[in-house]
């Protein structure tokens, strides 16, 4: 069974929104078990004891959201060399172009030495129909990554 964690964090509920299309798409992978949690509920053992991990944030001030921070900030050093390699995604909102959120995000991944599997998904202004089948996708992948 290939364990799917989805950490996100939300205000307006647009990123809430992905991170559930994300949870959809995994969870059309026959053999995937999904967890979804906020960055402020995930912990180390979800990070250490997940197969694959998608990411989602708003873009607040350029940046990712407060709890979405928290979870990296308590789950980096207890991480290390544990989960370089690991299968990883990720995904943002934001209420103008979500490139600056979608480069924070990438950077995050390669903090924790994570695997980049599918493409990044960002939306602008709300969350399209488009975005979410996006959102989809991108689960699908992780999970076919996680399985692999």
């Amino acid at each position: 069974m290939a364990k799917i964690l989805i950490v996100y964090h939300s205000l307006s509920g647009n990123t809430k929104k992905m991170a559930e299309s994300v949870a959809e798409g995994a969870r059309g992978v026959s053999g995937t078990e999904v967890t979804i949690k906020t960055g402020l509920e995930a912990t180390i053992d979800d990070l250490l004891t997940c197969d694959a991990i998608a990411l989602g944030s708003p873009d607040y001030f350029s940046y990712m959201a407060g709890g979405l921070k928290d979870f990296f900030d308590r789950t980096y050093y207890p991480s290390q060399d544990k989960v370089a390699g690991k299968p990883a995604a990720i995904f943002a909102s934001a209420g103008g172009p979500p490139d600056n959120i979608l480069r924070v995000l990438d950077q995050a991944v390669g903090w924790f030495k994570l695997k980049k599997v599918a493409d990044s998904v960002g939306s602008s202004g709300g969350v399209s129909a488009g975005a979410l089948n996006a959102c989809r996708d991108l689960g699908r992948e992780l999970a076919e990554a996680a399985k692999s």
